[in-house]
C-alpha cells in the first residue's frame, strides 16, 4: 500500500489493538481496519465527487478485482459501520507517531542552531449543520438559528524543519476555555526541553512564557499590542535591543490557585525591534520578544530572522485547510469530524514524510517542495502501488519521489500580494430564514 515503509498493516493494527478497537478478523472480511483507514486516506487525499463514500468504496472494489478478490457490495453502508469503529485515539496516535519519528530523524542542519522550533497557529473549521454538531459545537450567537453552520476552533504545532503536525487541540469556537492561549496550554506536553516555540502575539503573556519556561521551552514572538515598550529602560543588549523585567499579575480565572503560587514572581524578557524595508509590508516595524536572552549565542537578526518563519505557519495551515479540503467538513457527529480531522492530519503528515525523503535524496530543504504537486503526485499512484509487485512499487515510489524534488515554489522572499479578490461572487440572495421555512413558503406559490 502506498506509505507502506512508513505505515505498515502492523503498525496499524498494533494501534487499534492498544485502544481495543478491532474488528473484521476474519480471513474473508472486506473492511479490515487497515482497508477502511486506506480508504479513509483516500478520501481527504482526493478532491470534490471523489472524497465521498460512493467513490471511497469503488476505490475498495477496483482493489479487490486486481488482487483477484471477488468484489464487495457498492452499498456504502458496510464501510460507513467500519468508519465508524476506527478509534480515534489510534488515528490520532499513529499521526503524531509519523511526525514524532520524522523529527527524531530529520538532519541537524535543518534545525535551528540546533534547536527543534515548532510554529503555534489558530484556525477555524466548519461543519454540517446537524443538532449533534451544534450541540458540541455552536454555530456564532450573533447568527439566526437554522442558518448558521456549528463552528470549531483548532490549533495546531507544526514542526519547522519538516512542516508536519506534531499536535493539534480542537474545541468550540467560544465558551469558557476555548481560546487559543486554552487549546495552546493542553498541548504543553508536545514539547521537550530545549525546544523553541515560535508564535505570534496572541500567545505572548506572562503566564504563557512562564509555563513554557517550567518545561524549559523558549518562546520567539510578536510583543502583544496591549503591553508597551520603551527601550530606554531595561539591560541595554544594543540598539533596539534590551531585557525587561516583567512582574506576574494578579491570578487569572481559568488557573487555579497551586498553579499560580509556582509561577516566578518575575520573568526575564528579550525585547526587539525589528525594521522592515520591504515595500508594500502593511508593517513597518514591530517588537519581538523572546526569552533567548543571551545575546552572545542568539543575535538580534539571528531571533528577527527566526520569527520571519512564522509566516510558514499560514502557509501549512493553508495547505491542510486548502489543499487537504479541511475546511467545510462534510461528518454530520462530532466523534465522525474528529476522527475526519486526525485523519487529514495523517495523510498531511505522510505526505510531508514522503517530500522529506524526497528532499533529502535531493540535497534540498523540504520547505522549497510544492506540498500541490506532491499530493498530485502521490494521487496518480494510489491504486497502483498498491496493485503491483515490490519491483512495480519500488520504481513507483523512486519515481514519486523523483517528480516530487522537481516541483519546487519560486523564491518568494519579500513577497507582496494586495488582500483583495480578482473573481466575483455569484450574485445570489443570501437564505434570511432557515431552509425548512423557505422551502415551505416556494411550495404555498411565495417568492423568495
Amino acid at each position: 500500500m502506498p506509505f507502506a515503509d512508513v505505515l505498515p498493516e502492523e503498525a496499524i493494527r498494533k494501534a487499534f489493538d492498544d485502544e481495543e478497537a478491532c474488528f473484521a478478523d476474519d480471513e474473508d472480511a472486506v473492511y479490515t481496519p487497515a482497508i477502511t483507514l486506506w480508504a479513509f486516506l483516500s478520501q481527504v487525499l482526493f478532491k470534490d465527487e471523489q472524497k465521498s463514500c460512493v467513490a471511497a468504496v469503488a476505490r475498495i472494489i477496483a482493489l479487490r478485482v486486481a488482487l483477484k478478490f471477488e468484489p464487495c457490495s457498492s452499498n456504502t453502508g458496510a464501510y460507513c459501520r467500519a468508519r465508524s469503529k476506527l478509534s480515534e485515539n489510534a488515528i490520532h496516535r499513529v499521526a503524531l507517531d509519523v511526525a514524532g519519528g520524522c523529527e527524531k530523524q530529520v538532519d541537524e542542519t535543518w534545525l535551528w542552531r540546533g534547536r527543534h522550533v515548532y510554529l503555534v497557529d489558530g484556525t477555524t473549521v466548519n461543519m454540517p449543520d446537524t443538532p449533534e454538531n451544534q450541540k458540541a459545537y455552536p454555530q456564532l450567537t450573533q447568527q439566526q438559528t437554522g442558518l448558521g453552520f456549528p463552528i470549531a476552533r483548532v490549533v495546531v504545532l507544526l514542526s519547522l524543519a519538516t512542516a508536519m503536525v506534531t499536535g493539534m487541540a480542537l474545541g468550540p469556537y467560544a465558551g469558557k476555555e476555548t481560546g487559543e492561549s486554552a487549546l495552546l496550554r493542553s498541548l504543553l506536553n508536545r514539547f521537550n526541553p530545549g525546544d523553541i516555540l515560535l508564535a505570534d502575539r496572541y500567545y505572548c503573556s506572562y503566564f504563557m512564557i512562564a509555563l513554557l519556561k517550567e518545561r524549559g521551552i523558549d518562546l520567539v514572538a510578536r510583543l502583544h499590542q496591549r503591553r508597551p515598550v520603551d527601550f530606554r529602560r531595561g539591560r541595554r543588549l544594543g540598539k533596539d535591543d534590551h531585557v525587561v523585567t516583567w512582574f506576574r499579575p494578579k491570578r487569572p480565572a481559568w488557573m487555579d490557585a497551586p498553579t499560580y503560587d509556582r509561577m516566578p514572581a518575575s520573568i526575564e524578557i528579550r525585547q526587539i525591534c525589528v525594521h522592515v524595508d520591504q515595500p508594500g509590508f502593511r508593517v513597518k516595524s514591530f517588537v519581538a520578544v523572546s526569552t533567548l536572552t543571551d545575546a552572545v549565542a542568539y543575535s538580534k537578526n539571528d531571533i528577527a530572522e527566526l520569527y520571519r518563519h512564522r509566516w510558514q505557519a499560514e502557509l501549512d495551515i493553508r495547505a491542510i485547510k486548502i489543499t487537504m479540503g479541511m475546511d467545510i467538513l462534510r461528518c454530520k457527529t462530532p466523534e465522525m469530524v474528529r476522527k475526519k480531522m486526525w485523519t487529514c492530519l495523517l495523510a498531511y503528515n505522510l505526505i510531508r514524510q514522503a517530500m522529506l525523503q524526497s528532499a533529502q535524496k535531493a540535497g534540498v530543504s523540504t520547505r522549497t517542495l510544492s506540498f500541490t504537486a506532491a499530493v498530485q503526485t502521490i494521487g496518480a499512484s494510489w491504486l497502483l502501488v498498491s496493485l503491483g509487485d515490490d519491483a512495480l512499487a519500488t520504481r513507483l515510489i523512486a519515481a514519486a519521489l523523483a517528480s516530487m524534488a522537481e516541483h519546487e515554489v519560486g523564491n518568494r522572499s519579500g513577497r507582496v500580494e494586495p488582500r483583495a479578490i480578482k473573481r466575483r461572487p455569484k450574485e445570489h440572495a443570501l437564505l434570511t430564514k432557515p431552509r425548512a421555512e423557505a422551502k415551505a413558503e416556494l411550495r404555498k406559490g411565495k417568492s423568495m
